[in-house]
């Protein structure tokens, strides 16, 4: 596990690429080592992802009848779901990089993809809290939520021209294969395995 002098380094890795500074990418383990410590973003992001589980829940249970409940199942359905849209945008970005000769970017991107998932997480989690306790602001939240994806997509797409110079088409498709598979996997999966809201 990362300590949090490590994590701290990485973040500001993040930070320095996305104001584009080439330092950046020298505080972040770009190695095939430090893709696969890199996947310790997904338990740190535990928390927050379970506070969206939390909230999912709830919606879920408010348009059952009364007196239902859904069981410990439920939640577990939804860590499938959370893994599953975790993994394939990243085995799909392998394969677009396969595809346009790239596939040496592929740890770096990896690196990238995972850490940056962390901070993001958290922001999301902030939002569902305020949602939670204050019910009365779900319009100033759904633009909010909207800004913050906004604003991921432009993080990810600064971060990636630095590691895909000269190749706009290429930066476009990584980032559209980072979110928009998992949006639709994520809705799919939820319908097939029973927790979604209807």
């Amino acid at each position: 596990m990362p300590s949090l002098s490590e994590l701290a380094l990485y973040m500001r890795g993040l930070w320095l690429l996305f104001l584009g500074d080439p330092a950046g990418g020298r505080l972040l383990d770009l190695t095939d080592r430090g893709m696969t410590r890199s996947f310790y973003a997904a338990l740190l992001c535990l928390p927050s992802m379970a506070l969206s589980w939390y909230w999912w829940h709830e919606a879920y249970v408010s348009v059952l009848p009364k007196d239902v409940g859904t069981g410990a199942m439920f939640f577990v359905r939804l860590a499938m779901v959370e893994a599953i849209c975790w993994m394939v945008p990243l085995i799909l970005i392998g394969l677009l990089l396969v595809s346009f000769c790239a596939k040496q970017k592929f740890p770096a991107l990896v690196v990238v993809a995972n850490w940056l998932s962390l901070p993001f997480s958290y922001a999301y989690a902030v939002l569902i809290l305020i949602a939670l306790l204050v019910p009365s602001l779900q319009g100033l939240i759904a633009i909010l939520w909207f800004s913050l994806l906004l604003t991921l997509v432009f993080s990810f797409s600064r971060i990636v021209k630095f590691f895909v110079r000269e190749q706009p088409l290429l930066v476009a498709a990584l980032v559209m294969t980072l979110l928009i598979p998992g949006m639709i996997l994520s809705e799919v999966l939820q319908r097939f395995l029973g927790v979604y809201p209807n």
